[in-house]
């Protein structure tokens, strides 16, 4: 409607003019080379408009003549633009369907209709990756790496070649290249996050970790600082202890459940008489993630204190979490250190009916100190053979005597503690030769029970602790026979199954009778 009144005012004006003009008529005269021209002023006015429409209409014809050239040039650039287009189209969906041949007859037609153009780049170095060659795929993210809007798709692309020909130095030196940009992608900065962790360079994974703290979940950034701050106050305790104290007081700060952080804190906190709060730092682990680690740490706050302090102690760490196997583990130990056999028993008698190895182990030498009994003996150390395992730090399917910041694939806090895959739902004979040992409890078990054999029971299975604690072990024993801890980037396929061993099997009469051996 505005737009209907708009026109019709428009119109109004106009004729207003017009009939102005009408009614106030003049003369027009042009004097020029002695001609003498007379005229009104509307035909003035009509012969000035079409004389300006006539010059208008000459330029655009002698313009259209002058660039006629740059049009002709312009039409046929986008021409081979739009065939180049359609050739890179062809190129990556037959990419995707897995065609190489056409992929390669397209990449070579993009590559010569549009040179230069990063997606006809990306086409030739995905065709050269399909045809398996390397030296094509490279010199093509090479090229991207010099342009500004394909850097950092050249630098992934230079990186995941480097990690195919397991170049290490070279994949480094392009994840550090593209964490320099501002934002870093995700993928660089974790990789350079793994490279400073698996040489050990705590300062600079510190580092390479605040780079990459926008990416990252607080909780998330929060935990890998911790880590990272336990692993440098570890490497530091022999050299420096109040850096390293610093760092690991820190790293509990940022995460309370840490174990090694808590541990680690609380064993410096005592050294330098602050037993108060090295003892509040434990307590406040103990009860988010009960760990003997922890509870050891907590029996020796004091190192003057006698034994049966420390099982007051260990009473009152077990009573903050009520329940858990750990706490009846400490406070058991501590009560055989001081011949308390009854409390020592009464800790562990929820856990008897389904024993684990170590509660089987430890029930054996509550019987040698308390009785002798080599009977009684030889039986806790046959349950400990088929006894469930116990959680160990395990991790990519190792398991480790200690923590360790970095799994042997390189990832960061990868360890954690928990009964390996390969031990969960297990079962086994009474006392079974041929059956797979996976764990250092079945270890310590199997070679008291060959102690046992050959010496009285009074020393048999202290001989055989002895033994395992003075063996070296090694601080990464891979599982032979399952995989653990697949991570979070892959899946088990099927359940672990355990390998069958390699010792000749034995008929059940003769396992029957070594028992009496």
């Amino acid at each position: 409607m505005i737009r209907v009144i708009q026109f019709l005012v428009a119109v109004a004006v106009l004729a207003a003019g017009v009939a102005w003009i009408a009614d106030r008529p003049g003369d027009v005269a042009i004097i020029w080379m002695g001609y003498r021209i007379e005229t009104s002023v509307v035909v003035a006015a009509l012969a000035v408009a079409a004389l300006v429409l006539l010059v208008m209409f000459a330029w655009s014809v002698v313009r259209g003549i002058l660039r006629s050239p740059e049009q002709v040039s312009l039409f046929f650039r986008h021409r081979r633009a739009i065939k180049g287009y359609l050739a890179i189209t062809r190129g990556l969906i037959a990419v995707g369907a897995g065609d190489l041949r056409i992929a390669r007859k397209s990449a070579d037609e993009a590559a010569r209709l549009s040179p230069g153009d990063p997606l006809a780049l990306l086409l030739t170095a995905q065709s050269a990756q399909m045809a398996g060659d390397r030296g094509e795929a490279e010199r093509a993210f090479r090229e991207m790496t010099t342009r500004d809007d394909t850097k950092l798709l050249g630098l992934r692309g230079l990186y995941i070649e480097a990690q195919r020909r397991d170049d290490a130095h070279a994949a480094r030196l392009a994840a550090e290249e593209a964490a320099k940009t501002s934002p870093a992608p995700g993928w660089a900065g974790q990789a350079v996050l793994d490279y400073r962790c698996s040489a050990a360079d705590w300062g600079g994974a510190l580092d390479a970790l605040d780079h990459m703290k926008g990416a990252l979940e607080r909780t998330e950034y929060r935990r890998k600082r911790a880590v990272l701050l336990t692993a440098r106050a570890l490497a530091l305790e022999e050299i420096d202890r109040d850096a390293a104290r610093v760092a690991v007081l820190e790293a509990v700060k940022l995460a309370p459940d840490l174990v090694p952080a808590a541990a680690l804190a609380g064993r410096r906190l005592a050294e330098s008489g602050e037993t108060r709060k090295a003892g509040k730092i434990l307590e406040a682990a103990w009860k988010l993630n009960p760990h003997p680690d922890i509870a050891e740490t907590y029996a020796n706050l004091r190192l003057g204190d006698s034994a049966r302090e420390r099982l007051a102690r260990m009473k009152k760490l077990a009573d903050k979490v009520p329940g858990q196997l750990e706490g009846a583990l400490a406070v058991s130990h501590a009560a055989l250190d001081v011949h308390e056999f009854a409390s020592a028993r009464a800790a562990l008698t929820p856990y008897l009916s389904a024993p684990t190895r170590r509660v089987a182990t430890l029930m054996a030498e509550i019987e040698e100190t308390e009785h002798g009994d080599e009977g009684r003996v030889r039986e806790w150390m046959g349950r400990a053979m088929r006894a469930s395992g116990d959680p160990v730090w395990t991790a990519d399917g190792v398991v480790s005597e200690r923590w360790l910041p970095v799994t042997p694939t390189g990832r960061l806090d990868g360890f954690a503690w928990k009964v390996p895959l390969a031990e969960i739902g297990k079962s086994r004979p009474v006392i079974e030769l041929t059956s797979p040992i996976g764990a250092d409890g079945a270890a310590a078990a199997l070679e008291a029970r060959s102690q046992l054999r050959s010496q009285p029971a009074r020393k048999s299975a202290k001989s055989a602790r002895a033994a395992a604690k003075a063996k070296p072990v090694e601080a990464v024993i891979p599982l032979v026979h399952a995989p653990d801890d697949p991570g979070p980037d892959s899946a088990l396929e099927s359940d672990p199954v355990p390998e069958t061993s390699s010792l000749p099997p034995q008929a059940p009469w003769q396992r029957f009778m070594q028992l009496f051996r």
